[in-house]
């Protein structure tokens, strides 16, 4: 059917109409109200689209910007001067002050003890007598001198010590008084204390300078420990307290001090004071009191998986390197400190399959060589070479487990030590040499190579300042080929993938 356009223009759809054409009957309100509502909901739908819209745009980035745009090289360098800021906030050897104490009546033999490791242009610290002493020409190696403080009004009632105890306690707090700046930690030792600096610094800069510490180790001995505590720093191996400690520790130390005069020492009337703030001991293994009389080849040899920071009572044992003088021992030993204070000490153990011998290198100090197969797990503790504090071979007077010396003639270790120490001129390579003890040794009837056929054992080692930013572990080390007769070539290094100190 044809429509005309005057017809066609008459049809027009209605919604208010109902299919035939008449009006639906809708209440008034509801033909007011649905529009209105359709629209708002329109308007609602729109704004929350635009404006989701231009947030995702200004968040986008174009699609032809490069990998790293300007906003991100903007992080970058924020990020890179962060880095900077931190390192050079990192605690160095000028945030460290040193408080010695010394006797008078032992100083003229002593004090060479702090000349192997004070060094007067880079360091501060005090050596604290009790009594004046006459200076040589070579006392300006040494840490300025000052008398302690008058003690007398504190009381001290025990038996077997001596009231010195209380004067040496207050070092830390007379120190603090000198009013010295741009302090973050206070180093306490004794004069007979030996302390490897760079090994210092890198375990204080694990802690934060502005927060309470008191840091240190305990005695070797497990009656000391007993006797005294468990939650004390020993104070002869040197114990470190960041300078807000000190602080509150010098505003109380007095008090506190009165109210213990019957502790023996002043290490457990400092660690007394410490309990009463509050604060526990945060033990690091380097620190070294050494409560043992003897050799103590065996401790150094099976050194902890730590950096050395310390050595103490060395007027008490053998000098650590035989035929020679405690300073002169101690001499040697600061010659590969120099090269690699960080892997000063550290055990590496190791097997040449051929001839079934064990090797442990205590780099920088000594190597052994043990005919038969010792596992790591025996090697790593130290051997019974010395004696306990109270002058006794008893294995269970140590805070920590020991091996016996083999009675089996055939399982003494052949012992090396270090007599040079260089870095390689064609390479960054440490060159350590160790010379054979000459001492008897027992004749042993296994048919296997003899190590007495070795007479030098040369270490490589590459210099590892950051040994101890990464996690403990020994380092590896393997026997090379020696192209000079009686001689032993070892390298060790940082362990390789999958590599393990074993035999198979």
């Amino acid at each position: 059917m044809k429509v005309s356009q005057k017809d066609s223009e008459k049809i027009v759809w209605d919604p208010m109409r109902s299919p035939s054409g008449n009006p639906l009957k809708i209440p008034g309100s509801q033909t007011r109200t649905l529009p209105k509502l359709m629209v708002w909901l329109i308007l609602v739908v729109s704004v929350t689209y635009v404006v989701y819209t231009l947030k995702l745009v200004s968040t986008s980035r174009a699609c032809n910007d490069e990998p790293f745009s300007t906003h991100h090289r903007l992080s970058t360098l924020i990020s890179t001067n962060d880095s900077v800021k931190l390192a050079l906030n990192r605690t160095g050897i000028e945030h460290i002050v040193f408080g010695i104490a010394a006797s008078a009546k032992l100083w003229d033999q002593r004090k060479n003890y702090i000349k192997l490791w004070y060094k007067p242009k880079q360091m501060r610290g005090v050596v604290w007598l009790d009594n004046k002493v006459s200076t040589g020409n070579d006392d300006g190696l040494l840490p300025p001198i000052k008398i302690s403080g008058n003690t007398s009004q504190f009381p001290y009632k025990n038996r077997q010590g001596h009231r010195s105890a209380i004067r040496i306690s207050r070092i830390v707090s007379e120190t603090l008084r000198l009013g010295l700046k741009n302090v973050r930690w206070f180093v306490m030792g004794d004069d007979d204390t030996v302390f490897i600096t760079e090994n210092l610094v890198r375990v204080l800069r694990k802690y934060d300078h502005n927060q309470y510490y008191y840091i240190g180790s305990l005695s070797e001995s497990h009656l000391q420990n007993i006797y005294f505590s468990y939650g004390m720093a020993y104070g002869g191996g040197g114990f470190a307290i960041s300078y807000p400690l000190a602080k509150a520790l010098y505003k109380m130390q007095d008090r506190c001090i009165h109210r213990y005069p019957g502790l023996y020492g002043s290490d457990d009337r400092m660690q007394a004071c410490m309990a009463e703030l509050g604060v526990p001991l945060t033990k690091e293994l380097g620190f070294h009191q050494y409560d043992v009389y003897g050799n103590l080849f065996g401790l150094l040899a099976a050194h902890p998986v730590a950096p050395l920071v310390s050595l103490h009572h060395l007027d008490v044992v053998e000098p650590i390197f035989p035929n020679v003088t405690r300073v002169q021992a101690l001499q040697r030993l600061m010659i590969p400190m120099k090269l690699d204070s960080a892997g000063l000490l550290q055990q590496s153990i190791c097997y040449d399959k051929a001839k079934t011998w064990t090797i442990s290198v205590s780099w920088g100090f000594a190597v052994q060589i043990f005919r038969g197969v010792f596992s790591p797990r025996e090697m790593e503790m130290p051997s019974r070479t010395f004696l306990n504090w109270y002058r006794r071979a008893d294995y269970t007077a140590y805070a920590f487990n020991t091996r016996p010396v083999s009675r089996n003639p055939c399982q003494k270790p052949f012992v090396f030590y270090l007599t040079k120490a260089k870095l390689g001129e064609s390479s960054n390579e440490t060159v350590t040499e160790y010379i054979r003890h000459r001492v008897p040794y027992p004749s042993c009837k296994w048919k296997m190579p003899d190590p007495a056929k070795i007479d030098t054992v040369v270490v490589y080692k590459k210099p590892d300042p950051h040994l101890w930013d990464r996690s403990p572990r020994r380092n590896c080390c393997r026997v090379k080929e020696a192209s000079k007769k009686g001689s032993m070539v070892v390298d060790v290094g940082v362990c390789r993938e999958g590599e393990i100190s074993g035999v198979n």
